[in-house]
């Protein structure tokens, strides 16, 4: 069965437009991403939104979890931007049982060149099949279970609530 892949958007998915200034969404990279780590895992991907995590409101993530609840799949990769990635990912684990979902994203947006988003991705997609059914955040290498994470916005990194 493949790996269920939900897209919300987030700094993963921004471009710079050069005339303004300003980040926008565009079209999510995530098939680009997958093909230039010569995935060979099978994935299908769903976006479900194109918002900066900032913007996502209780409607957003119910609609992630009826997706979630509702995938055959029973293994969900969801990139997710930063910044409210722990509040969904809490959301979720008091709501989601018998699935593995693993959220990510990245700090910098893959158009960027040096985002760190191919690597999270790659992490996320290990995880996903590795580990028990929960709800988990995956960022720089690591995993986190949706209980016990927070992001450190003073080193710019996701770390344990308590060790």
């Amino acid at each position: 069965m493949p790996i269920r892949i939900f897209v919300t958007g987030g700094t993963f998915d921004k471009e710079y437009n050069e005339l303004t200034g300003k980040l926008f969404f565009k079209e999510t990279h995530l098939s680009e991403m997958l093909s230039l780590g010569r995935s060979r895992i099978d994935v299908a991907i769903t976006t479900l939104m194109m918002i900066d995590s900032l913007e996502m409101t209780e409607n957003d993530r119910s609609l992630i979890a009826r997706h979630c609840q509702s995938a055959q799949e029973d293994r969900i990769v969801i990139t997710h931007g930063t910044d409210t990635m722990c509040e969904t990912a809490r959301y979720l684990g008091e709501r989601m049982q018998n699935k593995t979902i693993v959220l990510t994203g990245a700090m910098v947006p893959y158009k960027f060149g040096s985002s760190d988003g191919l690597f999270n991705l790659g992490s996320a997609i290990a995880f996903v099949q590795t580990l028990t059914h929960g709800v988990y955040v995956s960022m720089n290498g690591r995993y986190f279970t949706w209980d016990n994470v927070r992001k450190n916005t003073d080193i710019g990194e996701f770390e344990e609530i308590r060790p």
